[in-house]
């Protein structure tokens, strides 16, 4: 007998050889019919897999990432036997499962795919599922594999680097493919499949290599997920920021200027400061300091950080100044630059915490295939915090972080989000740097602060930064998408690599321990997320203009004018379209920019010295008139009730 261990921590005994499906099917026949994929002590297997030693055996549905992951991977199978029988002589190489479906690159050698054939792709996939054929894992000698392949120089390469006695082939109806597993019991699950694109893909990701045509699918076990995901995908084309962005003239960029470098407008300045200002605002109740760093540094501060070790390729290459063998980099972090402010002068230990925070500009070389608007640029700012404090400070300088970003959330209306606690891998420790002992301390920390605040977490080994561990928001938007919004950071190493210390209560020199945190994590990236999420509909309190003054005729400027003052005085943001056009086209115009409140005034209005209200996004619903007083009112109870007032 053997002791299953299942997620919810209940062990159970069965027999060796038994499978994940039998398992399912003890557990309860329902949930059987719904199991597609199974791991095994966090390895992906079949659900036909027979289980000989003890271990902990984890059942994944559709709803789960891992069955999603083994529905994909199977439908890139039966996609690239349709490739085989359309297209005579390709050569396949890899069809992983990725975000949201799947791809295969594939040699077609002097053939091509076009989006006409993507139809008649799509319906033999299906019709080669309804066989319910079974995907059947089975190994086989590197001998024979390679007999296999002979003819295929991308799959013999893979071969080539596999251990005899490791390799397996994935057997579906009448195709083969080398393949290490995790697949669907058979293709009849598939019920809906659509190729998205086509586009072209080097070898291993080689540009020395030849390129291939990388196709990309998608898939669902019904019909109806299917419609709701391409209706889905319509929707973050409307919400794109780089196409709202364009819209409501917020920022824009120049090859002139260089890819990645994105060029803010006028209003989307304005957002920024805004925002800025917002951060500011609540951290210096925080007990924050503003620091200013230069945009460059020289290399050797980051070879002491051990930054340039880790991700000196990803950097632009130094400087050289005339002074021989001096090299600068532009500055790919703050935290180093923050160290060496510390270091500045003594400290005690009376004198910790201390808080140094800067919206600091970096840069970073991204190729050119990489880059995507705001949210992958080679510029960009971060609202970057550093925090020194003292080890029993530690639990709650984190916890009132954890408090600033739940703040920045609520004020921007991100209300789903996960807390995801970013641990070192269990495995390979070479990505790290620093004692085990201290990244003990370090993920100790994180995982109480988070359980004390209550927070909704998972774990995730491997994706702690190289000098710590983290804790990160994984924020869901109003289309479901998952970003990773916000980090705290808990560092021993760079307060030992640059030496940084204060006087204990003892008298002798401690070192600090280091908090990195950064509520929005970069300016860029944060607008972006945060356009696509409001579809540009920002919160009141942000929106570049939040009333438009609309003049029924040019009769009525001046009393418009006289509007637009008090707004002022008030401190609400707003504009007069004074355009000789008609009163539709300029509240067209303002739907467009998204402008909260349409202000119209005409005769009525100026004689009893009020305003008509008509809100944005609804036609139809007809107008309200009020006072001036009275719409000041309801622009400050609104914003009110979005934007609170942080408390430490």
């Amino acid at each position: 007998m053997i002791k299953i261990t299942l997620p919810d921590g209940s062990v159970r005994e069965y027999a060796s050889g038994v499978t994940p499906m039998d398992v399912a099917k003890s557990i309860s026949e329902g949930f059987a019919r719904n199991v597609i994929s199974a791991s095994f002590d966090g390895t992906t297997i079949e659900t036909t897999t027979q289980l000989t030693t003890d271990g902990s055996l984890t059942l994944y549905t559709w709803n789960d990432e891992g069955g999603k992951k083994a529905f994909w991977h199977s439908t890139s199978h039966v996609m690239a036997q349709v490739l085989e029988e359309l297209y005579p002589g390709i050569k396949l190489t890899l069809g992983p499962a990725i975000s949201n479906g799947f791809y295969y690159d594939v040699d077609f050698e002097d053939q091509k795919i076009t989006d006409a054939d993507f139809k008649k792709i799509e319906d033999r996939v299906l019709e080669i599922s309804r066989g319910k054929h079974e995907f059947k894992l089975r190994p086989v000698s590197k001998a024979e594999a390679l007999e296999l392949y002979k003819d295929n120089v991308y799959k013999t390469e893979l071969i080539t680097n596999l251990e005899d006695g490791t390799i397996t082939f994935c057997d579906h109806d009448t195709f083969t493919d080398l393949c290490r597993g995790g697949h669907i019991p058979n293709t009849g699950i598939i019920k809906a499949m659509k190729i998205m694109s086509v586009a072209g893909a080097y070898w291993r990701g080689d540009e020395k290599n030849k390129q291939l045509t990388r196709v990309y699918g998608t898939s669902f076990p019904k019909q109806k997920d299917l419609t709701e995901y391409l209706e889905l995908l319509e929707e973050a084309k409307r919400r794109d920021h780089r196409k709202l962005g364009k819209e409501l003239e917020l920022f824009a960029f120049s090859q002139k200027v260089g890819a990645g470098l994105p060029l803010w407008l006028p209003k989307g300045a304005a957002l920024r400061d805004r925002l800025e200002q917002f951060l500011k605002k609540a951290q210096k109740k925080g007990g924050y300091e503003q620091v200013v760093t230069p945009h460059i540094g020289q290399k050797e501060l980051y070879v002491t950080s051990g930054h340039y070790a880790k991700y000196g390729a990803d950097s632009f290459q130094p400087i050289s100044t005339p002074a021989e063998g001096e090299e600068f980099l532009l500055k790919p972090m703050n935290c180093p630059h923050h160290c060496e402010i510390y270091n500045v002068r003594p400290w005690s230990y009376k004198d910790l915490p201390k808080r140094y925070a800067e919206f600091g500009t970096v840069y970073r070389y991204e190729q050119s295939g990489e880059l995507h608007g705001l949210t992958r640029v080679r510029g960009f700012t971060q609202d970057d915090a550093h925090i020194f404090c003292t080890p029993d400070q530690l639990d709650e300088e984190f916890k009132k972080v954890i408090d600033l970003v739940l703040y920045v959330f609520s004020s921007l209306g991100f209300e789903n989000f996960t807390a995801q606690i970013s641990l070192r891998d269990k495995e390979n420790r070479d990505k790290y740097i620093g004692t085990d002992e201290n990244w003990e301390k370090a993920e100790n920390a994180i995982i109480n602060a988070a359980k004390d605040k209550n927070l909704d977490t998972v774990i995730e080994y491997g994706e702690a930064a190289f000098y710590g561990p983290k804790l990160d928001f994984m924020v869901k938007d109003a289309l479901g998408r998952q970003w990773q919004l916000g980090t705290i950071q808990v560092d021993y190493n760079l307060p030992e690599r640059f030496d940084l210390t204060y006087k204990g209560s003892d008298n002798e020199l401690h070192r600090p321990v280091m908090i990195h945190r950064a509520p929005f994590g970069s300016m860029e990236r944060f607008i972006a997320i945060l356009l696509e999420h409001t579809a540009g509909n920002f919160p009141l309190w942000l929106m570049p203009e939040q009333a438009t003054i609309l003049c029924l005729s040019e009769k009525y400027e001046i009393y418009a004018k006289k509007v637009l003052n008090l707004l002022e005085n008030h401190e609400i943001r707003a504009l007069v379209d004074n355009r000789n056009e008609t009163i539709g086209k300029k509240i067209r115009d303002a739907e467009m920019q998204k402008t909260p409140f349409m202000l119209i005034v005409g005769e009525e209005e100026e004689k009893n010295g009020t305003i008509s209200i008509r809100r944005h996004g609804q036609e139809g619903k007809g107008n309200i008139t009020v006072t001036i007083e009275e719409f000041v009112a309801i622009v400050n109870e609104e914003i009110n009730k979005t934007l609170k007032v942080f408390t430490v």
